[in-house]
């Protein structure tokens, strides 16, 4: 991959991202994310449980938890940190701006809990936040991992593509095993003055190896499709194709 010039924090576009997602998270957090992870994590009743939750953004997650889950958030934008403590449900919370790549000031072996929620795309180096997730989880600690598909969601080299003779929408991809760095312009009407995220490609094999350095074990991956529903005269050919190719792939990881 060639050099890249410009930080991947997302502290340039955080007011955008703040008001796209709001106090409860944007359709798929709501309809999705949040109650699939809520029930990977399996928080038990009877026992207390802590959450590490890396690369939170503005805490969405944060904001729904049970109330015995005690949470420590860590986000490298500092404005969407401000948001995500304006947002706390509870003043025990705790939000720490640090990138979650390099040494973070936390307690070794603290939590029995970790999540990674739509960041892991937007992260230069996967390999060194799954080793902070390591070294910060206790043993037996689930870590669930959300991210956009790796296999068929990679910006500018994967699209969808129609084939009218047999009235089918497939999922085109150009590249997949390539690790590739790609801009992305949040504002693409605004042309060269438009804000600019970064978004890191990697095949699901780089995470495999990247979470068994780390120390652990990949314990389920599930993949998560669409359930928004077309209408009008090319909906059962959408339907379909949002049926068969998901939007997310969730890695839940066990540290040994």
């Amino acid at each position: 991959m060639t050099k890249r010039s410009s930080s991947t924090s997302w502290q340039q576009v955080g007011k955008w991202y703040n008001e796209t997602v709001g106090e409860q998270g944007h359709y798929y957090h709501q309809a999705l994310i949040i109650p699939k992870t809520l029930k990977l994590l399996h928080f038990a009743k009877d026992q207390p449980s802590s959450l590490l939750d890396l690369a939170c953004g503005q805490g969405v997650l944060s904001r729904h938890l049970p109330p015995s889950v005690s949470y420590t958030g860590v986000d490298a934008a500092a404005q969407l940190i401000t948001e995500a403590r304006r947002y706390a449900p509870q003043a025990s919370y705790q939000f720490i701006q640090a990138d979650v790549t390099h040494k973070l000031p936390l307690e070794a072996h603290a939590f029995s809990h970790g999540t990674l929620i739509l960041a892991l795309q937007n992260i230069e180096n996967p390999a060194a936040v799954f080793k902070n997730a390591g070294y910060h989880l206790k043993v037996g600690a689930p870590f669930v991992i959300v991210l956009n598909h790796p296999c068929f969601r990679i910006p500018r080299q994967s699209s969808w593509k129609v084939d009218e003779a047999n009235k089918v929408q497939y999922r085109r991809i150009d590249r997949y095993m390539s690790p590739m760095q790609i801009p992305i312009q949040m504002h693409p009407g605004k042309g060269e003055t438009s804000a600019q995220t970064w978004s890191f490609h990697h095949p699901l094999s780089a995470y495999s190896q990247w979470l068994k350095e780390a120390g652990f074990v990949i314990e389920l991956i599930e993949e998560w499709c669409s359930d928004k529903v077309s209408e009008g005269r090319a909906a059962k050919m959408e339907n379909r194709s949002r049926e068969e190719f998901p939007l997310f792939m969730t890695i839940v990881a066990r540290k040994t």
